[in-house]
């Protein structure tokens, strides 16, 4: 077995075996094979791709090549989520809460957000004190005591994923089903949970623009999930409009919070549930039906928001935050955009409504660069409502006045209009076992 006989074998459409698999993803971590080789391979992955077996393989040698989280006695109890990423998708801050309030066990690392994608750990580090970054000895210790704790990822976490994402990304080969299963999926093994949700969205703010798309990823995971041992779901979630009306870190850590004080937000609520109920179904064994009567008294009893209360004070943050989010810092330009036309909103261009937030100041274009927690835009109006000649459409919050002029016209062009309501569109479309 050669680098270059496995290359031509993918090359030539044939699968590899387990064994040329582990060969080709340790040597390329290791040193032995180079950038120029896994790109060959990469670019044959992505035309000719890979059955189930060979995406569970590479799936478990990238999850076998950096440190793994043991849960130990938690295990059975274990549920993490994942979301392909959206905007305004602020659940895990619901969601955790929720689920660990309900007897199951959250041990989840997250990421920062990047482009028009926000990130959970962005949205937590803008709550005064809270730590993301964590020792695995205190994170396991954190999920012991109270049952919950989300943190930064590890960087030891998965480094045959992270240098393979990096070339992904430079070789036009990251749009490729199996390349993506497997690189979400690895994370997720590695990081230990027994039952895992997946929240694959679709749609113009999601990175699977194309719902059959989506749900094809969405079966690959969880296919690679069983073959795993795990209890495994995914739910395909609309992002043809953002999710809630906040986006941006500040602004959605206060609607998360409002929807924990009780506050029934739409869509956002009905994701929450949808998502928290699966979980805990998986966790405890329970029918969906049972969970999610059970996830809905957590909120309405008050003891999702004890729980959060509780994870973010064990953290470090400040809690005072939650019982009066008046205290989180404001931007200094709030500036309302307004419709130029009548009619009902038809669509949504989701992804440039990010990218409008990321400009803001809410987003990142490099992992490097800083945010800004207070900036964002809090929306007025979602596909389906009437707006006339001169509303509101949203406000936009900022402190760089330079970007306000851009972010209000791009906003408008994103914005849709007809004389004709659109048909409503589900915001869970379905769920696969």
């Amino acid at each position: 077995m050669t680098t270059y006989e496995i290359i031509k074998k993918k090359r030539d459409g044939a699968s590899l075996t387990d064994s040329e698999i582990t060969y080709f993803i340790e040597e390329y971590l290791n040193g032995g094979i180079c950038d120029y080789q896994m790109s060959a391979l990469l670019m044959a992955i992505y035309f000719n791709g890979m059955d189930d077996r060979e995406i569970s393989s590479l799936t478990k040698v990238m999850a076998d090549s950096g440190e793994k989280i043991s849960l130990g006695e938690l295990y059975d109890i274990t549920v993490d989520k994942h979301s392909t990423g959206g905007v305004g998708d602020k659940t895990t801050l619901v969601v955790a809460p929720v689920v660990a309030s309900l007897g199951c066990v959250v041990a989840k690392m997250s990421g920062r957000g990047l482009g028009f994608t926000g990130g959970t750990v962005d949205k937590l580090s803008a709550i005064p004190g809270y730590r993301v970054d964590m020792c695995g000895k205190e994170f396991l210790s954190t999920v012991k005591r109270i049952g919950i704790s989300v943190v930064s990822q590890s960087d030891n976490l998965t480094p045959a994923d992270k240098k393979i994402y990096a070339l992904r990304d430079t070789t036009a080969t990251v749009e490729s089903i199996p390349l993506i299963a497997s690189s979400i999926m690895s994370k997720k093994l590695a990081t230990g949970s027994k039952s895992i949700v997946l929240d694959v969205k679709y749609g113009s703010g999601a990175f699977m623009k194309d719902i059959l798309k989506a749900e094809l990823l969405a079966q690959k995971m969880v296919n690679i999930g069983k073959s795993a041992n795990r209890n495994m779901a995914a739910v395909l979630t609309n992002m043809d409009k953002p999710l809630g009306f906040a986006i941006g870190n500040n602004l959605e850590v206060i609607e998360a919070i409002e929807v924990l004080k009780g506050e029934m937000i739409s869509d956002l609520y009905e994701e929450c549930v949808a998502l928290s109920a699966t979980m805990v179904s998986l966790a405890k064994k329970i029918p969906v039906s049972e969970a999610e009567a059970i996830v809905m008294d957590s909120i309405r009893n008050g003891a999702a928001l004890d729980k959060f209360k509780e994870w973010i004070s064990t953290q470090g943050g400040d809690i005072s935050y939650i019982d009066n989010t008046d205290k989180f810092e404001k931007a200094k330009y709030i500036v309302e955009v307004y419709s130029n036309d009548t009619g009902y909103v038809n669509s949504m261009n989701t992804e440039q409504i990010g990218f409008c937030a990321s400009l803001s100041g809410a987003g990142r274009s490099r992992y490097e660069d800083s945010i800004d927690f207070a900036a964002g835009l809090i929306l007025d109006k979602k596909t389906g409502d009437f707006v006339n000649k001169g509303d509101r459409l949203c406000c936009l919050h900022t402190n760089n006045k330079s970007i306000i002029e851009e972010v209000k016209d791009r906003y408008v062009r994103a914005i849709e209009l007809s004389n004709k309501k659109p048909e409503t569109s589900k915001t869970i479309y379905k769920t696969i076992w």
